[in-house]
């Protein structure tokens, strides 16, 4: 009976040849992640320098500005800069409107909707107890009893379904790490036909001095917000430099009963 020598070399080498064809893929290269559900709705990639490696239909996700950056928020010229007031008056707000202010940070926007919806309410919307403890304290010295501090996840934002009028995302929703997720949260707070105001540094002006990762473009948010199931209604354009686009979600539609004739 003959015997076949196996040396160690052979049978290394398909150990040898699959480490080949890792080293040979791009550093570059685009891995789908398989998240809760089965889904594939993210990319990896190599982190570029201001992004999370991250990226959902065909955007890098930014980091995340922490509540170390709280003074930023407050700083004195942002109304000069990017005119606030205005952005407020565009979002027609009535008197008895539920407002969700995601990513509020430390509720600049919550504070300046709050009065406009003196027999609704706001809810400021967190992901960070810190920011959340900022706003509590600003309410309580402004007496300000319709802002209402939430916790949300990086998941969901905690919101009662078909319970909101508006919400709005200033500068915030290109941080988020899971934008589908809580995409599709912000999709079932809202009542049918209510609005989402998303408010982002317009990425098509390469003047405007942020940077690439904290912009985006209306097409790009147009497709994303679509993916929800969301419709477009404007984009206002009267902010110096971000763009504000309004969606809203669709009422169901009510099926009509034929009644037959009887003569």
């Amino acid at each position: 009976m003959k015997h076949t020598r196996i040396t160690v070399f052979q049978k290394a080498l398909p150990v040898l040849t699959l480490l080949c064809l890792v080293l040979s893929i791009p550093a570059t290269a685009e891995l789908p992640v398989v998240v809760d559900g089965g889904s594939t709705d993210y990319v990896l990639t190599t982190p570029s320098r201001d992004g999370i490696g991250k990226r959902y239909m065909g955007r890098e996700i930014s980091h995340v500005m922490g509540h170390q950056g709280a003074a930023w928020l407050e700083r004195e010229d942002r109304e000069r800069q990017e005119r606030t007031e205005i952005l407020v008056s565009e979002l027609g707000l009535q008197a008895a409107d539920v407002v969700a202010d995601i990513g509020a940070g430390t509720g600049y926007f919550s504070f300046r909707m709050s009065p406009l919806v003196p027999s609704g309410k706001v809810l400021a919307v967190d992901i960070q107890q810190e920011m959340l403890d900022i706003i509590t304290a600003k309410a309580d010295d402004a007496a300000a009893k319709n802002v209402v501090s939430v916790l949300g996840s990086i998941t969901d934002i905690n919101v009662t379904e078909n319970s909101v009028d508006l919400i709005l995302l200033v500068d915030a929703y290109h941080e988020f790490s899971h934008p589908r997720e809580m995409g599709e949260s912000m999709f079932r707070a809202l009542k049918p036909g209510g609005r989402i105001a998303l408010v982002e540094y317009r990425a098509e002006d390469p003047s405007v001095p942020i940077k690439l990762l904290h912009k985006m473009s209306e097409s790009q948010a147009i497709k994303e917000m679509s993916a929800l199931g969301l419709r477009w209604l404007v984009t206002v354009d009267s902010l110096p430099q971000q763009h504000l686009m309004v969606f809203t979600k669709p009422a169901p539609e009510v099926s009509q009963t034929h009644v037959p004739i009887t003569l």
